[in-house]
């Protein structure tokens, strides 16, 4: 039988929020000098932060290891309970532990910080319990504790695992900042995101190759340069000499506006070279600039196509449809 939301529902479902969020709220009080130290030694760990727990503490855990990583500090997980069989070849003196535990007694995470200890791995504890085997045994302790769990019959880790998750949260973006990690630095680990490809991508891996597109010299004929404009879909011609240097651009809104001329006679102009009519200053960008940049020059400039440049020879062009094809927005 399918469940009902009724109001008793409702009222609880926002009881549970309420309460993990004040448990957030009321966490914000007990920092002291032992967050700042942790950062620091996070920020300068020479090795990889490796985290761990068990239970719902350890999926956190895993939470925790993937934020860092993702914000310009290595980290992986290493669930407590293998670390004793075979795991603790992972970690290396230059490491950081970060241990999770809401009791600060588990025993599996009691023995990895032991066994961690005489590898001499610094190590810090989040823990809900100040006086705990873990918070004794770390090199610093963060404290984790809340008033209640939001669980109804006050046993299931709800709002223990929202501080433990928020606090990790605190603890990788101070160690981003104390990095001087930027957006760019993100873009890199996810290079398959919008970010990523905002802040990855350049012209030049975005761009139509000049041998893609219609090029000639400005020496050629109007009725010469016609058909073969119409090859691809870039609706314009380029203009350059046998260097590859810039000459300018015959688009299709060139052609419009000679169509539109009252005492143009297009038969006659068709005998002409294009150079008369083509569009001489041409907007270019630099092959190794972002991908993004091209956005910001088509809503500024209000074009629809842009001459890409590698050490000022024409190499391709750029267009909306390029930048739409690769989600880049």
């Amino acid at each position: 039988m399918a469940v009902t939301f009724s109001g008793s529902i409702v009222d609880l479902a926002k009881d549970v929020l309420r309460e993990e969020a004040q448990s957030i709220l009321d966490c914000i009080e007990n920092f002291d000098h032992n967050f700042i130290e942790a950062v620091n030694l996070l920020a300068n760990c020479k090795g990889r932060i490796v985290v761990s727990g068990v239970g719902k503490s350890g999926h956190i855990g895993r939470k925790i290891a993937a934020t860092l990583a993702s914000t310009g500090t290595p980290a992986f997980f290493v669930h407590a309970g293998e670390a004793g069989h075979g795991d603790l070849g992972m970690i290396i003196a230059d490491d950081v532990l970060i241990a999770i535990s809401n009791s600060g007694d588990t025993d599996e995470v009691v023995n990895f910080v032991t066994f961690a200890k005489r590898y001499n791995v610094k190590s810090i504890g989040i823990t809900g319990n100040k006086k705990s085997e873990v918070a004794r045994l770390t090199d610093w302790h963060i404290d984790s504790s809340v008033k209640s769990e939001a669980c109804p019959l006050g046993v299931a880790p709800t709002s223990s695992t929202t501080v433990q998750l928020a606090l990790g949260d605190a603890l990788a973006m101070a160690c981003l900042a104390s990095r001087g990690f930027t957006k760019e630095d993100f873009a890199k680990t996810h290079p398959f995101g919008s970010l990523g490809r905002r802040y990855f991508l350049r012209i030049k891996d975005v761009m139509q190759s000049i041998k893609e597109v219609p090029n000639k010299p400005s020496s050629i004929l109007l009725k010469e340069a016609l058909p073969i404009m119409a090859i691809g879909r870039m609706g314009a011609l380029i203009l350059i000499d046998n260097n590859n240097n810039l000459e300018g651009i015959f688009t299709d809104s060139d052609l419009r506006r000679l169509i539109a001329l009252e005492d143009s006679a297009l038969d006659k102009n068709l005998n002409l070279p294009v150079s008369k009519f083509m569009t001489k200053k041409a907007t270019t960008i630099d092959v190794n600039s972002l991908a993004s940049e091209a956005l910001i020059v088509f809503e500024e400039k209000k074009i629809s196509r842009i001459i890409c440049l590698d050490k000022n020879k024409v190499v391709g062009i750029i267009g909306w449809h390029n930048l739409l094809e690769h989600k880049i927005k």
